[in-house]
């Protein structure tokens, strides 16, 4: 795959947002994580000081899988269609909390098992393979999910939006995502078996069995990102994978959230080095292999609230933290006052107005 390569974020405006910090009215790294937050977020605009997150989108990535059948999920085969519809109708944990942040939600059929109904324009199959006999995908429907990805990510940001949150949706996903991630970081199929959505012990020891037989047939193709995705991933993770590397191209900042998500930044790293830098760690994810993902990546989440969802709320609720970040880079009186201006007048003058990133 021929990409363009990836430019950093912008290293004057991380320099002037460390310098502002250093002039503010507060203690010397009283400000924590939030500090970090606005600095990583102004050099991601380009902008010192940078402007709150106003359009932040999740984008819900669904698709079924065919190893649900081999019993590695709480859920039966066929939920993730439920799912689906319970974030289209805001009664999803996403979709209720979205709104506190004033982020907005949509969801993409990439790979759902069911009949057309007229929502399925970005579908590329119904479901997948069932990894651990079988690929999950033709090398040509690998190269369609990735192309969708990268698409909805152009579509994102040429609406305006400033944040990407992509999500994820499917029964059985983790298993997949589980096994790249084991792949890609040498880990043995116990170090990446969680409990997903809930399973019991049972329920773990069918997953691990999954893992192991799918790990054989992928490790082989460990240096191929694509070859990966075609034996062992899903159309939905084929998709992620495009979309987090579309938006580090397209310089727009990202949360990432979730183990299926994660499984996917780290291909897409591997496919466009340095779109890592685009990337910033929303929670914690009790999933073991997510810590995988994050020390992979340089990765140190947000938040740790212990939240086992891919549906993006993790990510939602990361997103008022970073607008306060913004605030606080551009708002707090500095500390000292110039000889011919009063301090009430100096915590006005001296904020720089905030400004738009450039071009994408």
């Amino acid at each position: 795959m021929e990409l363009p390569p990836v430019i950093a974020p912008d290293v004057d405006a991380h320099r002037a947002a460390v310098a502002r910090h250093a002039e503010l009215a507060v203690p010397d790294g009283a400000l924590g994580r939030l500090a970090e937050l606005g600095v990583w977020l102004a050099a991601a605009q380009g902008a010192c000081p940078p402007r709150p997150p106003a359009r932040a989108r999740v984008v819900v990535v669904a698709g079924d899988h065919g190893i649900a059948a081999a019993g590695v999920s709480a859920d039966p085969p066929g939920a993730t269609a439920r799912q689906v519809a319970a974030v289209r109708d805001h009664t999803a944990p996403v979709g209720v909390v979205a709104p506190v942040a004033g982020v907005s939600v949509r969801a993409v059929d990439l790979a759902l098992d069911t009949p057309p109904d007229g929502t399925e324009r970005h579908r590329v199959r119904r479901g997948t393979g069932r990894i651990d006999r079988e690929d999950a995908l033709t090398a040509d429907e690998v190269e369609r999910a990735v192309a969708v990805g990268r698409a909805l990510a152009d579509e994102e940001v040429d609406s305006g939006a400033d944040l990407l949150l992509p999500a994820s949706l499917g029964v059985g996903a983790t298993t997949p995502a589980a096994t790249l991630v084991a792949t890609l970081t040498g880990a043995e199929p116990v170090a990446v078996i969680g409990r997903g959505s809930g399973i019991d012990d049972a329920g773990w020891m069918r997953k691990a069995a999954a893992v192991r037989d799918a790990l054989r047939r992928a490790r082989p193709h460990a240096r191929d990102p694509l070859a990966l995705l075609r034996v062992a991933g899903g159309a939905d993770i084929a998709a992620l994978t495009g979309f987090c590397l579309q938006a580090a191209l397209r310089r727009t900042p990202v949360l990432l959230d979730g183990l299926v998500v994660g499984a996917a930044a780290l291909l897409a790293d591997e496919l466009a080095a340095g779109a890592r830098e685009w990337w910033l760690g929303a929670q914690k994810s009790p999933d073991p292999a997510m810590a995988l993902v994050e020390e992979h990546l340089h990765l140190s989440p947000v938040l740790d609230l212990g939240i086992r969802l891919g549906d993006g709320t993790g990510a939602v609720a990361a997103v008022p933290l970073l607008q306060m970040a913004a605030r606080l880079l551009a708002e707090t009186a500095t500390a000292v006052p110039t000889a011919t201006t009063s301090p009430a007048a100096t915590s006005q003058a001296a904020i720089p107005q905030a400004t738009e990133p450039g071009p994408a």
